[in-house]
Parts: structure tokens; C-alpha cells; sequence
């Protein structure tokens, strides 16, 4: 029973992550952290295929996590697999909703935010720079939420310098939208 929870978990979670990020974040050229938001900016600056990216961008990850983290390893294929399918699935979706660009970084935040918390509650992910910030953590003891927030604030960085100060700007409430929404929905125990 656990693991039909687990999967219905991945694909609803995958679903809230593909809105997010095609109805809200895509069409005001707004960034998520990670390696979703080093796909986003390869997305906006050469239209490569969002999901796609997500799996290439992902490869060097994982291989480390098959020689150091196989719990991970195996727990995050699965989510990174198929939340990449269905974020490419989602891409005619874009521009179907027309708001302030402010109010769209907060909601694709919430939904980007609550696709990731409700796939953590069920021990799998995207896989992406979580594994590589826990990596850093164990390889320095500095804190593994500092360390994503790093990642972060750099990918975000890179995303205003070649794209927009605008990007940048909203990004940074995207971010915020994301930690609060997942904190929430992550914050009891695993299920």
C-alpha cells in the first residue's frame, strides 16, 4: 500500500510541479532553484525542451549517487523520470493564464513548492542539487539547507545576469514561495 502512495504521490506531485512551471514561471521567464532553474535559463535562452533538460542536467548527480547515496539513487529515479515526462507533456499549457507577473511567481511557487514537499513526504524527488548540496554537507559539516540555499541563490544569480534584472527579481519571491510551500508540507514526519 505504501508504494501506491508513493507513486500516487510522484505523478499528483509531478502534475502541481508541470503547472507551476509551465502555466506561472515559463511565461514571465521566472527561475526555481537547482537544476530545474539551470533548465529553465537553458530553456529561455535556447527553447531546449524543459523536462528534458531537468534529465541531462541530472546525470553527473545521479551518477554520484549510485556510488555514494543508492537509497537516494533509487528513491529519486522514479520522480526525476517522471516529473521531466510530464513537465514536457505540460508545455502547450503555457499562456493559458494571463496575470501580474508578481502574483504568478508567488502561485507557480506554491505549486512548484507543493509538487516538491508532497513527493519529500513520500522519501523521492526531482533528484537534482539536493543530493549534491548533501554531498557538500557530509564532505564540510556545513548545514545541508544552507548549502541549498547557495545553490540556489547562485543558479537565481546566473538567471538575472543572463536573462533579467525582472527574472531576478521575481525569482527570488518564486524561491521564497517554494521553501514556505514546501517547509508546510514537509514539516510532520514522513508518511
Amino acid at each position: 500500500m505504501y508504494y501506491l502512495k508513493k507513486g500516487f504521490a510522484i505523478i499528483v506531485g509531478s502534475i502541481f510541479l508541470a503547472i507551476g512551471i509551465n502555466l506561472f514561471l515559463t511565461p514571465y521567464e521566472i527561475l526555481d532553484g537547482g537544476i530545474i532553474g539551470l533548465s529553465l535559463i537553458l530553456h529561455y535562452l535556447f527553447r531546449l525542451k524543459i523536462g528534458l533538460m531537468i534529465i541531462v542536467l541530472s546525470i553527473p548527480i545521479f551518477i554520484l549517487a549510485w556510488f555514494k547515496y543508492k537509497n537516494y539513487f533509487f528513491n529519486s529515479l522514479h520522480g526525476l523520470l517522471i516529473s521531466s515526462v510530464v513537465i514536457d507533456m505540460f508545455k502547450p499549457l503555457r499562456f493559458l493564464i494571463q496575470m501580474e507577473p508578481i502574483f504568478s511567481a508567488i502561485i507557480g511557487g506554491i505549486f512548484v513548492g507543493f509538487g516538491i514537499g508532497l513527493m519529500l513526504r513520500f522519501e523521492t524527488s526531482t533528484g537534482g542539487t539536493d543530493l549534491l548540496a548533501q554531498f557538500i554537507s557530509d564532505k564540510t559539516s556545513i548545514n545541508v539547507g544552507f548549502v541549498i540555499f547557495i545553490i540556489d541563490a547562485i543558479v537565481v544569480l546566473l538567471g538575472g545576469a543572463f536573462i533579467s534584472t525582472n527574472t531576478l527579481l521575481l525569482s527570488i519571491v518564486t524561491i521564497i514561495a517554494v521553501g514556505i510551500t514546501t517547509s508546510f508540507i514537509t514539516r510532520n514526519s514522513y508518511t
